[in-house]
């Protein structure tokens, strides 16, 4: 028997079909979450609990450095991709199309020249590849476009437009901006 017609009769018993692909995070952009981000954060209700149990891990370590935890980095604060990664696993976790019995995670994988992949790892609830692929579509649209609101962008190669810009000594245009808006409270795609 060949191995793709296990993969595919094991496919079509479980009932899913498995997403396994990264987005990969400009490494510039990570940074640690600002208080006041926090409490804009705590706005979205699929962090809610995330950002209330890490609050609470933070302080109990943080008390327990005593004057030691004075200096910024002896320090355990939350950063915006620890935060946006728990962002993706709570949508993924509350999305229609994703099966709840199977693995669902979200993980930082080794950071690349091309950036600090973070790996989603799901299982649609359906094996037709035309529905997987629309699905596995949306989540990525959705996360793609929801990460500069947690001051994250993708890595991309500079384009030749990005070395003309560079050429003529411009700014070339960002796509992260910190947090400045409220976050939206629901999710969709």
């Amino acid at each position: 028997m060949s191995e793709s017609f296990r993969n595919w009769r094991g496919m079509q018993q479980s009932g899913g079909r498995r997403i396994k692909r990264s987005l990969f995070i400009d490494a510039s952009g990570v940074r640690f979450v600002r208080d006041d981000e926090e409490q804009q954060l705590m706005q979205i209700h699929l962090l809610t609990d995330y950002i209330g149990r890490k609050q609470a891990e933070l302080l109990a370590w943080n008390q327990a450095q005593g004057n030691v935890a004075q200096m910024s980095a002896n320090r355990r604060r939350m950063t915006n991709i620890g935060t946006f990664r728990a962002y993706a696993l709570a949508y993924l976790k509350s999305h229609v199309d994703i099966n709840p019995n199977m693995t669902c995670m979200v993980r930082q994988l080794e950071p690349t020249s091309q950036g600090i992949p973070l790996e989603i790892y799901c299982f649609t609830r359906t094996t037709v590849w035309v529905d997987y692929e629309r699905i596995q579509g949306d989540i990525f649209d959705y996360l793609i476009t929801v990460m500069p609101e947690f001051g994250l962008s993708l890595y991309q190669q500079p384009s030749g437009a990005d070395m003309r810009v560079g050429l003529r000594g411009e700014t070339a245009r960002v796509g992260a901006t910190p947090l400045v808006e409220p976050f939206p409270t629901e999710h969709s795609g």
